[in-house]
Formats: C-alpha cells, sequence, structure tokens
C-alpha cells in the first residue's frame, strides 16, 4: 500500500487526477491554458479557411459553430477547389477569457477578444471540452459592441459563474427551454422576446415573403435538442444570463406548376440534393445569444443581442 507521503506527492504532480476529481469544482482552465487554445483555434481557422478543408475545421470546431462553419467550407471547396481566393487571416487579440468553476464535464469557458473581422466589435467564443481525454473546441460566437458587452458576475478570484441549465438558472426562461420559447415565438409571436431585427423584425420579413406571389413559402422552425447543441450561459451582475442557443429552421419555397426553381447562388448549389422541379427547401442551423432577465424581473422580456444563421443543406423536390 503507498504511504500517505508518496499519494500526495502523486496528487500534486500536472496531470495526475483524484479519485473523486469529477466532483472537485475547479477553474475549467487556466488563462495560461486558455491563451493558448485561443492561438491554436486562431491559426488552425486560418489555414482551414485558406484551404476550405471543413476536417481540419472539425478539430477545433463542434456544436453549432462547428456545423455551420463545416458546411460553408464544404461549399466553398466546391466552388473554389485551389482554395479561397480572398482569404485574409483573422487576428484575434486583447483577449480576456471569462472561466468558470465547474464540477465533471463537459466544461466551457469564453474568450473575450478583438477581431480583425469586425473592427470595434468584441468577439466572444465558447470553448467546449466534454472530457480529459478530449481537446478544446469552439462551439459558439456572438459579434457584440463593446457597449452590448455585460458585466459578468465574478466570484472573489475573478472566475464568473455558470448558469444551470433548468429552473435552478432561477432565469425569466431557463437555457434548456430558450430554444422552444424563440421558435413558439417565431410561429405564434408574443411578447416573451424585445422587439428587435431578429425577434419581431424577422417575422415581419417573413410576413413579406410569405405574400410573395410568385412562390409559396413555409417555414418549419424546431429547438435543438441534441446535447452537442446545448445551450450555455454565463451569470451577469444583474441577476441574469447572458445564453447561447441553437435552433434549426427549414425554409420551403414552391413555385407554381409550369415554372422551376431558380438557384443562382453557387455556394447553395454545392450544398443541394436532388433536382429542383418545382420546389427546393433550405436547412439552416441558428446559432442566438440572448440576454435573459432573472426570474421575477420587473421587465422579463428577453433581448436577443446577436443571431447568425446559415444554411446546412438543401434539397430539390
Amino acid at each position: 500500500m503507498a504511504s500517505a507521503a508518496v499519494l500526495a506527492a502523486l496528487a500534486a504532480l500536472p496531470g495526475c487526477v483524484t479519485v473523486h476529481g469529477e466532483r472537485a469544482v475547479v477553474p475549467a482552465v487556466t488563462e495560461a491554458e486558455a491563451a493558448k487554445v485561443l492561438d491554436h483555434f486562431t491559426g488552425t481557422n486560418n489555414e482551414a479557411n485558406r484551404t476550405n478543408d471543413a476536417a481540419l475545421n472539425a478539430t477545433i470546431e463542434t456544436g453549432a459553430l462547428g456545423a455551420v462553419d463545416q458546411a460553408g467550407l464544404r461549399a466553398r471547396r466546391i466552388v473554389h477547389p485551389g482554395g479561397d481566393p480572398d482569404h485574409q487571416d483573422l487576428e484575434l487579440t486583447d483577449a480576456r477569457f471569462l472561466i468558470p468553476r465547474q464540477a465533471g464535464w463537459p466544461k466551457f469557458f469564453v474568450a473575450d477578444t478583438a477581431s480583425s473581422q469586425s473592427p470595434g466589435k468584441r468577439w466572444l467564443l465558447v470553448f467546449t471540452r466534454g472530457g480529459v481525454e478530449e481537446g478544446w473546441k469552439a462551439s459558439y460566437l456572438s459579434v457584440l459592441e463593446s457597449s452590448a458587452v455585460p458585466e459578468f458576475a465574478e466570484d472573489g478570484e475573478g472566475h464568473v459563474e455558470a448558469v444551470p441549465s433548468g429552473e435552478s438558472a432561477r432565469l425569466a426562461v431557463a437555457p434548456n427551454d430558450l430554444g422552444k420559447t424563440y421558435t413558439d415565438y417565431l410561429r405564434e409571436g408574443g411578447d416573451v422576446f424585445a422587439d428587435g431585427p431578429a425577434t419581431s423584425g424577422l417575422r415581419q420579413e417573413r410576413g413579406k415573403t410569405a405574400a410573395n406571389p410568385g412562390a409559396r413559402t413555409q417555414w418549419a422552425d424546431l429547438p435543438a435538442r441534441d446535447a452537442r447543441f446545448a445551450p450555455v450561459g454565463l451569470r451577469t451582475e444583474d441577476g441574469g444570463a447572458l445564453v447561447f442557443f441553437t435552433t434549426h429552421h427549414q425554409m420551403r419555397q414552391t413555385v407554381p406548376q409550369g415554372y422551376k426553381p431558380q438557384i443562382k447562388d453557387p455556394y447553395v448549389k454545392a450544398l443541394l440534393e436532388g433536382t429542383p422541379q418545382q420546389s427546393v427547401t433550405y436547412v439552416r442551423l441558428g446559432l442566438q445569444t440572448a440576454a435573459v432577465p432573472p426570474a421575477g424581473a420587473d421587465d422579463p422580456g428577453i433581448r436577443l443581442v446577436y443571431r447568425l444563421q446559415r444554411l446546412t443543406s438543401a434539397k430539390g423536390d
């Protein structure tokens, strides 16, 4: 049997895991490790985008961000097999790391950085890790004006607070329910979301599209249930949270008898399956960032502060 001194020495070695380490509430990552993750992400991202390599991107991105970026890279590779002629390297600078204390897996942290692709704005990149044998991968991106980045609640050592996904989050809407709440809103309206381009504006835009006499347009919106699209949230100083969540969206456009759908976008053509005879179904993934008030707030309206929706596939009928 090993002595207590030997066990203590082993526990102190880097990489050693205690018997009950999965129960310990510890920082998800150190700042030094987070900086290395961000540097690796930036370099690999540039190489993947330069060569339109979806497989390489899959080594640094997962979840919703990985799904939309890898679909885009597959399309671009078909259109530009020799690589992206307009590629400009991404530079991420002035980074700060929002690191929560967490027990068990998965874990996450957020990198808040300046970006060469969005001057004057901040990129919030969510990095997730499913286990000790896995690497960190980016799962969400949000691009915000500097003034729109909220103040996050911190403990005495500067660590932020991860928000539970269920009712214990103490929010106007639990993170696990945000996807359904949003897709229900797109179909039915209501006052759960504050007015904005991704809420009332999107509903108005759809109304105009539906009234187009040249084609019949139908939408199907669904919350993301797959664990790889799980929501992630950080507590803000006001008791609410900034929550990243995913939704699925299908749009079917049907033209009158005697006509055929016209698809001119080469990137859509690259992702198209089947031959459009009378209709095309576009499948998109939505990445949303929401400022969710605390439960019982005087103004319970949820603000969608960022939304990214991209095509992942299309099918002709």
